[in-house]
């Protein structure tokens, strides 16, 4: 019957760490060894029990598991040794590899079947309840990815591949510092940009940007994680920092009936993207929801709907009673019979409208905007900066100054209860600050 023997050997006299071998023994005839990774004192050695000496002083905790580590090699030695139908050919090398196999199956998976980075965060992909916007959101993130891999095999190593074991705090470092400087690769380095384009040229991006795509790589590592797929997460040692937002600015309601009543009608198409404009102003959703709005949508006086970002956890229905102004746009469209409540644009052409539908109105006044990229403060005409979510700023801004309950305009906007986010849509202005000093005479 086969048997297996712990010991250490040690060359010198002075030594304070040696490894534990194995011997399996089978009869006269077979004789196999394995140097284990395990290490210990020579001193501290009980070479009979082939254990820690029971009488030397050693934390009981490291002692339990380094002994049962010994023990659990010993069996697992018997186990394979065991399970091999013919002993003849048997070698310590052989010894040594399965048991490898075992302490690293991931080592020994056949690379055909390994799934690669990119296939997992596809899985990731179909696996979680996403909505489309943000499906779109990570495989931009994907996209980028990809050309960074190129990018590192172009520059710096040519057998460079992304995977959950090269993605360490380093690489993290040099995947952010590549998403800072893309914009200037395009020309330098086009057969990237064939094998794996986008929409449009890359520009330059803020911070802010590049922390939403490392928080996106890092909630895929945190389910890659869960799922067992891997026990890296580079993110332990590599904090993505907070975003950094400007002052909040918005049109007042005077601002917002200025755009309503500007004449028009020598542009009948920037007329009908007032028209929407206003409408969200009044109703204060996310451009993503009001483009997906219906005539389904408007139940007993009201604009029914559910934000797209709640659809993925918890969803939450939001219902905006419909005022004068946004009924009165809706009666104006009663005839159309496309999908949507209003002739819509494309959403960036919806956002280029708005500036001359500002520029037209004559509101020109001087906001503080934080530059994005430098995230210096910048004064700039408020038409310049005007988009499709300047709307849901006046919604959300100009209800906080009538009721200041931040989750009473929540329950309008769609904002969770306590969200961080609501604080960007609205500003504690001056007439606000008088009135809270007005308590104290």
């Amino acid at each position: 019957m086969a048997s297996v023997t712990a010991f250490i050997r040690v060359s010198r006299k002075r030594i304070d760490r040696a490894n534990v071998r194995f011997r399996l023994r089978d009869g006269r005839n077979i004789q196999l060894f394995h140097a284990s990774e395990l290490e210990i004192n020579p001193s501290d050695w009980d070479a009979t029990r082939q254990e820690i000496k029971a009488k030397v002083l050693y934390d009981a905790e490291k002692r339990a598991l380094f002994n049962k580590a010994v023990a659990d090699r010993k069996n697992m030695m018997l186990e394979i040794y065991n399970a091999v139908p013919s002993t003849e050919t048997l070698t310590s090398d052989w010894l040594d590899q399965e048991i490898d196999k075992r302490l690293h199956p991931e080592k020994y998976i056949i690379e055909e079947h390994r799934q690669t980075f990119f296939e997992a965060y596809e899985e990731f992909i179909k696996k979680r309840k996403l909505s489309d916007w943000r499906v779109r959101a990570i495989q931009v993130v994907i996209r980028a990815l990809r050309r960074y891999e190129l990018y590192a095999c172009r520059v710096m190593d040519s057998r460079f591949t992304l995977d959950f074991d090269t993605v360490t705090p380093l690489v993290l470092r040099d995947i952010e510092e590549f998403l800072r400087n893309e914009y200037t690769f395009c020309d330098q380095y086009p057969e990237i940009y064939e094998a794996v384009p986008e929409s449009r040229k890359p520009q330059p991006r803020g911070q802010n940007t590049i922390n939403g795509i490392l928080t996106k790589l890092r909630t895929f590592f945190i389910w890659a994680n869960d799922v067992g797929k891997t026990t890296n997460n580079p993110f332990r040692n590599y904090p993505v920092e907070e975003c950094v937002y400007g002052t909040p600015y918005y049109i007042t309601i005077d601002e917002r009936n200025k755009i309503y009543r500007t004449n028009l009608t020598r542009h009948p198409q920037l007329a009908i993207q007032r028209d929407v404009f206003v409408f969200q102003c009044l109703i204060g959703c996310r451009v993503g929801d009001l483009y997906k709005l219906t005539r389904d949508n408007l139940i007993n006086g009201a604009v029914e709907y559910i934000p797209r970002k709640t659809k993925d956890g918890h969803p939450v229905t939001v219902r905006v009673p419909l005022n004068s102004i946004a009924r009165e746009i809706l009666d104006r469209y009663a005839d159309y019979a496309g999908s949507s409540l209003f002739p819509l644009m494309a959403e960036q052409q919806y956002n280029k409208a708005i500036k001359r539908i500002f520029l037209a109105a004559g509101l020109k006044r001087k906001v503080t905007i934080q530059n994005p990229l430098t995230r210096e403060a910048e004064q700039r005409p408020i038409w310049e900066v005007a988009s499709s979510h300047l709307a849901r700023r006046a919604f959300v801004g100009n209800l906080y100054k009538q009721v200041k309950d931040p989750n009473l305009v929540g329950a309008l906007s769609g904002h969770k209860e306590g969200s961080r986010a609501f604080a960007r849509y609205r500003d504690i202005d001056d007439e606000m600050k008088n009135e809270l000093v007005k308590m104290l005479e």
